[in-house]
Parts: structure tokens; sequence; C-alpha cells
């Protein structure tokens, strides 16, 4: 190497290229002499050189303005492999206070959140502040009690680069207990340590040095502590790059200040970390929930996914999910309906509680498992790198030879949360045996559905880096229990109620076999010729069906619909009409009066007011105060017409013989369906299952408008004839009457017009000639006695008069009552309205009377009826026949004739008659 020139400084410009050659070419050995070996004023003289000649000479050529130069060439943002953030810009720090400067420093870790990033400015700006050769920072952490430091940036040199330090960092897992060398009893004191001989302290640990071969002589070590004055860190700086043999007063001092403000952007870095994690958290549970609505209809998809949610988010090797029977299986069945509702609460298990390894030992679990044996049905296993579940259903053998089923069993009869953060030193000799060989680490938790049921166990494996799984990570895996439970629960129930409807689709289907025709009958009907409506007089107010058999009654209805011009206009099919009609009348019970008979009478009377009383044609006289007006619109439309009749037909359906009142009384299962019109309700879903039911469809041939329109008609229709509902429409209509309405077309009054005319075709049996009238009405009489009777013996209580046996010969004033306050006043306006249905008001008023005379004799202390069975309570009735037909009244699907035999037609004497 050359010697430098003579006489520097000399004036002339021939020295100083001289001198400048030699700074060339010699430029490694000047860089290290002015790093070791040149003085503070020769540093702070070359850096004032080096600024542009605009800068301002500084005020104070001091320590800091240098260090903050050194601080600027050195920031992690000149790094070209790795942009930091909240890196603040470069500034003419040597014209700054050292105040001001300070602050600068503080500024620049008060901004930054990342607390990666916060950690290697502290230990870069410290190093720089103190002419440290490297450092670390520990961060304080808490696990079951036990506070420790865990190392964040280790061994930091002062040329580190950031990735180098991370790097650094994730390789070494470094914890040291609170009281354990230089830096744990610093965090638990609360005091610096100062030391000037590192070898010569015995709370020095030289295993590093060992192993890396540097030579440790000099330690400051700090405490870092919030606002709150709590140990949140320490920084730990080591050995000098300036020769000096200690960390000075004013070292120390500038480290101290430093790190109190450090304590703060640390503290706030790790909040901000802290609801980051929480946000992504929330996200992958929104996500997993998003999951669990997404797979409802595959329990392994949705499995699958959970536990591959769970992997990536505890960052394991495996996960499983154990299964558990939830007495979904058939064998249980019997043994959960005679199980007492107390034994089910007395199982469900509490709060889950957290068991670590060290209060469980594997001999507690393997005892536990000999004592109380789980029986998982279902095992869900998701491999490291898996994208594919493996599945097994495994048999009490291979749970009794699985340590991890052991574990998971544990955590199942327990209700424990157990983490087991060595499985080797846990399971002892054991380790190497079974298929917890490579286990690590194990979290195993109970699940459990909405309504705290265990219904399985999540297992995760070997967490990533060998780590325990820590507090945050059973928290977390907590919440997502929860979600995987309800997610599992909702997949199962739907499952099972996949099922029950495959067996409500059976159940269904033998039903239909027995609630719809035969196919002989529907041949026999389809063959059979149908007599004309003449002969089965369909067009009078007078229709009588005593006389007529049962095919008849089957016959008279189909002549309704072919005269209606019903099956060409909506294309039915003859053989599914046939076979509907058949259904129908095979899903009327056989009670006394509410039976297929009166259905048959009730859309008959609807066929005359439209074929009679010419309410399907164009062409209206209509009343309005004293004047008679013609009018001419359509009135009826075909679709109504066919809604009407088949409203009539069914609107009885599976009548039990007993009302409303007495379905709520005994708090029937249609009452819990239904807690308005009860019955009425029942009647129009009976009809819809014979409709829905194979080969009885009539409308099948509808549009979906018409169908809908046609559905909602004879829903109306038959939930018309509650009585109840009737009074609630009856003044709404009679205003409308009386106000000379005749238009008719609107939704809201034709469906009230309808209501009006089905509570006239139901009660018209009142208007039938005299001698059908009184037949017709101990039909019902019977029908309510029967009820009554059922009252005093189920419910211990008094009937009503017009249901109380005792109580007969009151009837036919109670009979005069129901005329006029029903049947009359519609009758009445119906007939002035429509002038052809004069007929039903003059036949209600000749009843009236013939029941007012019965009335009077009463009155006069005379008996009008004979002794027989309309006398005799339920219970008093032996007779082998009379026990048959009550007997019959609770069978839903066979039906009977209800024309008196012809000896009971002799032996009647007295005319009788009840309220409808």
């Amino acid at each position: 190497m050359a010697s430098p020139p003579q006489n520097p400084s000399q004036k002339g410009s021939e020295p100083l290229h001289g001198i400048g050659r030699w700074l060339e070419e010699n430029q490694v050995a000047v860089e290290r002499w002015l790093r070791d070996y040149a003085s503070q004023d020769l540093k702070n003289r070359v850096q004032n050189a080096l600024k542009p000649q605009q800068a301002k000479p500084a005020k104070n050529s001091n320590i800091s303005s240098e260090i903050f130069h050194l601080w600027l060439a050195a920031s992690p943002s000149s790094n070209n492999d790795h942009q930091l953030q909240n890196v603040r810009p470069g500034r003419d720090y040597g014209s700054l206070e050292e105040s001001e400067l300070f602050m600068e420093l503080i500024r620049d870790v008060a901004n930054e959140l990342d607390i990666d990033v916060l950690c290697y400015k502290i230990l870069k700006n410290v190093s720089i502040l103190t002419h440290a050769d490297r450092g670390s920072l520990f961060l304080a952490r808490k696990t079951a009690g036990e506070n420790y430091l865990l190392a964040k940036l280790f061994d930091v040199r002062h040329d580190t680069s950031f990735e180098e330090a991370i790097k650094l960092s994730r390789s070494e897992d470094l914890r040291i207990p609170f009281g354990v060398g230089i830096a744990g009893k610093v965090a638990q004191t609360k005091k610096l340590i100062n030391i000037k001989d590192a070898y010569k302290d015995p709370r020095f640990n030289n295993e590093i040095d060992l192993r890396t071969g540097y030579r440790t002589n000099l330690i400051l070590c700090m405490p870092i502590c919030n606002y709150e004055g709590d140990v949140i860190g320490v920084a730990q700086i080591i050995n000098k790059i300036n020769n000096s043999e200690e960390f000075t007063a004013k070292d120390v001092r500038l480290f101290q200040r430093y790190l109190t403000f450090c304590g703060i952007g640390i503290q706030n870095a790790q909040l901000f970390e802290v609801s980051v994690l929480e946000y992504k958290r929330n996200q992958i549970l929104l996500n997993l929930a998003r999951s669990i609505f997404e797979e409802q209809n595959n329990l392994e998809c949705l499995v699958t996914k959970i536990m591959k949610e769970a992997q990536d988010l505890l960052k394991c090797e495996s996960c499983a999910v154990y299964l558990l029977d939830l007495d979904c299986c058939e064998a249980n069945h019997l043994e959960r309906i005679l199980e007492r509702p107390s034994s089910n609460q007395a199982q469900r298990p509490g709060p889950l509680n957290r068991a670590e390894s060290g209060t469980v030992t594997a001999e507690d679990m393997r005892e536990n498992g000999l004592r109380k044996p789980t029986l998982f049905t279902t095992i869900f296993e998701l491999r490291e790198g898996g994208t594919q579940t493996l599945v097994s259903r495994p048999s009490s053998f291979d749970l009794a030879i699985s340590t991890l089923a052991q574990i998971a069993g544990y955590a199942a009869s327990t209700g424990q949360i157990l983490n087991i953060g060595d499985v080797r030193a846990w399971l002892k000799e054991k380790h190497n045996e079974g298929d917890a060989e490579n286990a690590r680490t194990i979290l195993c938790m109970p699940i459990l559905n909405g309504e705290r049921t265990l219904i399985g166990v999540a297992q995760l494996i070997n967490k990533e880096k060998n780590a325990p799984f820590t507090e945050c990570d059973v928290s977390l895996f907590e919440a997502f229990a929860i979600f995987c439970g309800l997610g599992i629960h909702n997949t199962q129930m739907y499952e099972n109620a996949c099922k029950l409807m495959a067996k409500q689709k059976v159940a269904l289907e033998c039903l239909s076999y027995h609630a719809t025709a035969s196919n002989d009958a529907t041949e026999k009907l389809l063959k059979e010729p149908i007599p004309s409506a003449n002969i089965y007089n369909l067009y009078s107010f007078t229709f009588i069906d005593f006389e007529l058999s049962d095919d008849d009654t089957c016959k008279a209805t189909i002549r309704m619909f072919l005269e209606c011009n019903l099956v060409q206009q909506f294309h039915i099919p003859y053989e599914v009409l046939c076979r509907w009609v058949l259904s129908v009348k095979k899903n009327y019970r056989p009670v006394k009066y509410h039976n297929w008979r009166h259905a048959l009478n009730v859309a008959q009377t609807m066929f005359a007011m439209f074929k009679t009383g010419k309410m399907e044609r164009s062409v209206r006289i209509l009343r309005y105060r004293a004047f008679l007006t013609r009018f001419s619109y359509r009135f009826m439309s075909d679709l109504e017409i066919l809604g009407l009749i088949v409203a009539c037909l069914c609107h009885d359906l599976d009548h039990r013989g007993t009302n409303n009142a007495f379905q709520m009384k005994t708090d029937s299962p249609l009452a819990v369906l239904y807690s308005t019109s009860t019955m009425e309700h029942h009647h129009f879903d009976q009809c819809v299952m014979i409709l829905n039911t194979d080969s009885n469809n009539i409308f099948q041939a509808l549009s979906p408008d018409d169908y809908r329109r046609v559905m909602r008609l004879v829903e109306t229709a038959i939930l018309s004839t509650d009585l109840a509902m009737y009074f609630k429409k009856k003044n709404r209509f009679l205003e409308l009457i009386d106000n000379g309405e005749f238009d008719w077309q609107s939704d809201d009054k034709k469906d009230l017009l309808s209501g009006m005319m089905m509570t006239a075709c139901d009660v018209s049996a009142i208007a039938k000639p005299w001698d059908v009238q009184h037949r017709v009405a101990k039909l019902v009489a019977d029908e309510f006695f029967d009820q009554g009777d059922l009252e005093k013996m189920q419910l211990k209580e008094q009937p009503i008069a017009q249901m109380d046996r005792e109580r007969k010969d009151e009837l036919p004033q109670m009979q005069v009552s129901f005329i006029d306050v029903i049947c009359l006043p519609l009758y009445r306006v119906m007939s002035e309205t429509f002038p052809w249905m004069q007929p039903l008001y003059e036949g209600t008023m000749e009843n009236r009377q013939h029941w007012q005379d019965l009335a009077e004799k009463v009155e006069m202390g005379l008996t009008w009826i004979d002794h027989d069975t309309i006398d005799k309570p339920v219970e008093a009735i032996t007779d082998p026949e009379e026990t048959k037909d009550i007997e019959l009244t609770v069978q839903t699907l066979h039906t009977v004739t209800v024309a008196p035999p012809l000896e009971l037609k002799k032996r009647q004497k007295h005319k009788f008659c009840c309220i409808l």
C-alpha cells in the first residue's frame, strides 16, 4: 500500500488531487479507519461536507445529529428487498436540536403498527444511539398463570437486515421464565441491569456464545413497560463498537428515555395486532357459518370444509372429527319413547372445562375409557396436505386399540377440553404404541349442538413448528367448535328430516291406497250408464236421497258434473272423475249425519241454485227496494261453478261427529294444528290430500293460474261453512243487498256471495218437505246427543241443551230459533235477489210452522218423541248391532249407508227435528 501524500494542508490544488487519488485507491482502508479510529469531530465534518451546498450549517453539531444521520443511513427503508410501512421521509437532521431529533425517533416508532417492524426499528435505533454491536427484544407472555419472555427479535446486529432478523427469530423459539437469567430478572424486578463483564456474572448463560463463537462482554438490559407500569417486554443490547469498555451513564439515559416511549408503541401495535387477528377470525367464522348453510345436504362435505378451515386457521398437520350416535338409528327409537324426560335432562353435559396435560394423566384417560367407553359411530380425518376426507365407521374393538380415539373419548365422557403440549412425555412408554406415535401436540374439544347436547369431538394434531396449542388457540377453537356443532347438528337434522319425509311418503302411499277408491270399484262405475238428471230429480230443491243406493249417489254426482259441462270444459278424464267421486265418498266417516249423503245433498242444492235458481246464467232480475230490474251480464264463471260443487262435496270430509268446540275442549291434535275453524281446515286438507293422490286430480288439465284460483275458491268456500264465519260476514252481505248491489264480480264480493251460498246449501235440509226434514233432524239429534254423552263421560261436563239427551223436549223450540236466526234471514234475501230460489224460503217457512206446533205441544206437557235409540245414551246401548254403529264412528276410511232401516221407518210415530 502506498503512503499518503505529505503536507495535505498546504495551499494549492495539486496536493489535494494527490490525496484524492490515494483515497480512491484505498477505499476499504479509508472506510475502516473512519468507522473504527476517526474522531467524532472528524466524522461530523465529513458528514457536513457531504451535505448539499444550499443546506444550512448545523446549529449544534452534537452527538444526536450524528446519530440520526447514521440512523437514516441504516434505516430499513433503504432495503430494496423489503419495503417497510410508516417510514418517515428523510430530513436534514443535522439542523435539529437534540430534543427535536429525539422526538423524530419517537414519531418514527409511534406511527408503526406492525409489531415485527416496530421491534426491528427499536433495536436498530437503540443500537445506533448507544453504539451497541447487537441486541435482542423479548415480549412478555402469560400461559396458565405462568409469566415468561418470548424472544421477538434475537441477536440482531447493527447491520442486520429486516429479513434476516425475522428469519432468525422464527428459527429460534427462546422462552425465558420471569426471574430466570438476566432478561428474566429484569422482567421480574422492573430494574435495569448494566454488566461490564458478562462471564463474571452468575446470571449470564454462555450457551449462545459457545454455539456461535461470539464473546459477550457488556450487557445493558432494561424493562419495557406500558402506561400502567406493567412489563410488556425487555430490551437487551450487547457490546459496543467504539471500543468503549462499558455502557456509559449517557447510554443508559438515552436507552431508558427511548424505551419509555417505545412501550406505548409496542402496546398500540399489540392492540392493533389483536384487532386484526380478531377481524380475521370473525371472517373465518363467518365463512364457516356460510359453509354450514351451503352444505346442509351432505354431512361429509360439511365436515371436510370445517376441518379444512380449522387446519388452516390453527396451523396444524391434521384434524379429525369423531361423531357420536345421536339416537337417530331405529334400534334406539323405542328406548327414547319409553325414556323419562327427566333422564334426558340429567345426561346433558355442563359447561366445558379446560384440562391441561399436566392435570390429567394418560392413566386417567385409559381408566375412563374402560369405565365409560365412548362409542363413536363415524370418524372423519383430514391429514396433512389432504384434500379428501377419510371416513371410517369403527367397531368397538377399533376404538379400544386407538390411542387417539381414547383421547377423544375422554373429552367426550368428561366434557373437558384436553390440551396436551407434549404427547410423548404424557403417554410415556405407551407413545410408540398405536396411532399416536407421530403425534407431538394434541388439542381435543367436545362438540355441542344448540341444545348443549354432546354430538362429537374435534381433535387437532401437531401445531406447526412443534409449538403447543396456546390459550388463544383454545379460545378460537372453542368458538370454532360452536359453529361446527351447529353445522353438524343442522345437517344431521336435515338428513333425518329427509328420512322422515321418505317415511311420510311411504305412509301416504299406504294411506292413499286405503283412501283411494279401488280399481275394481272405479272400473265398475266407469262402465255403468249415468241416468239423466230428471230421474234423480237433481233440478229440484226437494231432492231426496233416501231411496238412492250408494252406487246411485255416485252416479248422481257425476251427472251434476256432466250437466254443468265441467268434464268437457276442463278436460277432466272420465276415469279420474269416477275415481275421485268414489274416493271422496270413501273418506267420509260413517257418522250419523255429517257423512257422504249430507255432502251429496249440499252439492245438489248448489247445483239446483245454478240451474233452477239461474245463478249460472247471464240474465239476472235483481230487486232494488220496491223495483225489479232486469240486468244482463256474466255472473258465475265455469271455473267458479266447478270450485263450488267440489267444495260442497268435500266440505265435511273426515268429519268425526263432533264440532269445533269439542275438539278445543279435548285438546285434540286437530285443535293443536288449527286454533280457528278447526274441522273446516281439516276438511280442506283432506280435500287436498285426495286431489294430490295419484289418478284423483280432476284439476290436472288446468293452467297454473286457474289451478291457484280454483283451489283458493275451494278453501274459502269450505271455511265459510263454519257458522262462526257466517255470523261475521252476514251483516256485510245484508248491507250490500239493502243498498241494491247487483255487481258481484269483484273478488271480495264474489267470495262473500259464495260463502253465503255455501251456508244456504249446508242448512238446506231445513227447506226439504216435512217428511224428509224430520228424518234428517233425527239423524242430527242422534249425532249431537252422542257428542253430549262423550262430554259427560270424558270431560265430566254438562253439555249444552241441543246436545243434552235429557233436554230433548226443548229441541222443537230451539229449532224454531235456529230457523229465525240463521235460515229465514238468509233465504229471504237470496229469494228476493234471485227469485228462482223462492222454494228454499217457502219450504223453510212451512217447516217453521211444523216446529212451532211441536213446541206448543211441549209447552202443554205433551211428548213428541218415541223411545228408540235417540233416548239412549252411548253407555246404555247394549245391542250388538247398535254398538257396531258406534264403533264405526271412530274408523276413518270405512263407509256405510245412512239411510234408515225399513223397520225403523215403520216404527216412527212422532215427528222430530233438531238444530242443523
